[in-house]
């Protein structure tokens, strides 16, 4: 048996966006480690799938047909408040009250931002800010205020935004960056009201991941800047993290009985994973993107096959920073 098959028994969780990428990914992790998992999408399976690569509930759903956990589908359009809400009504109905994880997933700006990828934002249709802000940003608001109105009266539960280097860094442009440091902006501010009522909120970033999406810039040999350093990693698909790799993660963070201590502070998958021993599914376990083993390694290309020759230590937070995208505040 897996060390992590009874992590979350008897615990409840939503991932939200879970048909494809990191949120699939998430989900099968979720319920390999015992949960009741509800995972929404738009797509129940790929006859109603409004494009190829964005996968479906059931593809999810198959995937999980030997875990430990269950996983409940719900058809649910995230810019639609009125779904939504019904949705948290259901779990609220089914599970008496009870939801102990929320996973803030859900992104419905991936096409957009190929569609308009290297034109600077004038150029850009306003649409991509909705489609960057709306499904993401906004969903993530409106779902953790659902579910907080479901854990206060228990007064226990976690809930964790799915951000990215790109709150920190330029990556892909003006409409995403400002959506995922405000990601992590809503983790915080979230964090400091729900902390009387024993509630976590944490932002996690994680590394470079194989997504759909990503795999298909891989195989289209597209240069595309994906993390810190600002330097092409699809050909080389060198540190790159699966979707369960994040999950197994967060099924061990959600296992931890001092969650509290954490509550109100970014977090990165690849650190996590080091301080809970967890490997990806090939065995590995990618750095962080902040650790000098992969900035060298990045670097320095022929230094790749031997990156676990180096130390693997920690750019501190204020170093990187300075290499950052400036603060306003003078």
């Amino acid at each position: 048996m897996n060390s992590q098959d009874a992590l979350l028994q008897n615990k409840v969780a939503l991932v939200t966006g879970a048909t494809r990428g990191i949120g699939k990914g998430i989900a099968i992790a979720l319920a390999q480690a015992g949960a009741t998992v509800y995972i929404t999408g738009r797509s129940v399976n790929a006859q109603t799938a409004t494009d190829p690569i964005l996968g479906s509930l059931e593809d999810t759903e198959s995937a999980t047909q030997q875990a430990p956990g269950t996983l409940i589908t719900c058809q649910v359009d995230h810019s639609d408040d009125t779904q939504v809400e019904q949705l948290f009504q259901r779990i609220k109905t089914e599970q008496d009250g009870q939801l102990d994880l929320l996973v803030n997933n859900v992104y419905g700006g991936v096409r957009a931002l190929r569609d308009y990828a290297g034109k600077p934002f004038w150029e850009a249709d306003a649409s991509l800010w909705d489609a960057c802000n709306n499904v993401g940003l906004r969903s993530h608001y409106i779902a953790s205020r659902f579910a907080a109105q479901m854990m206060v009266p228990r007064k226990q539960g976690l809930i964790i935004t799915i951000s990215s280097w790109g709150g920190l860094s330029p990556i892909f442009g003006v409409a995403y960056g400002t959506g995922k440091s405000a990601c992590d902006r809503l983790a915080t501010e979230m964090a400091k009201e729900l902390k009387p009522h024993n509630i976590a909120s944490i932002a996690l970033w994680p590394g470079i991941v194989g997504t759909e999406h990503i795999t298909e810039l891989a195989e289209e040999d597209s240069t595309t800047h994906l993390a810190p350093p600002q330097i092409d990693m699809t050909s080389t698909r060198f540190n790159w993290e699966t979707p369960r790799f994040t999950g197994k993660v967060i099924a061990a963070l959600a296992a931890q009985p001092n969650l509290m201590q954490l509550t109100g502070k970014l977090q990165i998958v690849a650190e996590l994973a080091a301080k809970y021993g967890i490997v990806d599914e090939n065995g590995n376990r990618p750095a962080s993107l902040r650790s000098l083993r992969f900035l060298l390694s990045a670097a320095i290309t022929p230094l790749q096959p031997q990156r676990n020759l180096i130390p693997n230590i920690l750019i501190p937070w204020w170093l990187l920073l300075l290499t950052a995208l400036s603060s306003p505040r003078k």
